[in-house]
C-alpha cells in the first residue's frame, strides 16, 4: 500500500511532460515565424538580386 501512495504522489513524470509541451510550443512558434518571414525574405533577396544584376549590366562596358 505504501508503494501505491508513493506512486500517486510522484510528480516527476508530470514535470517532464510539461517541459515537453513547452518545448513543442516554442518549436511551433519558431516554425510559424520562419514561415511568415520566409516569404518576405525571399522577396527582399529577389529585389536585391535584381538591383545587383542591373548595376552589373550598367557597369559592363559595351564592346
Amino acid at each position: 500500500m505504501n508503494t501505491i501512495a508513493r506512486f500517486m504522489n510522484d510528480e516527476s513524470g508530470a514535470t517532464a511532460i510539461e517541459y515537453g509541451l513547452i518545448a513543442a510550443l516554442i518549436a511551433v512558434g519558431i516554425i510559424a515565424a520562419a514561415t511568415t518571414l520566409g516569404g518576405s525574405l525571399s522577396s527582399l533577396f529577389g529585389t536585391i538580386s535584381g538591383k545587383l544584376d542591373g548595376a552589373v549590366t550598367a557597369a559592363t562596358p559595351a564592346t
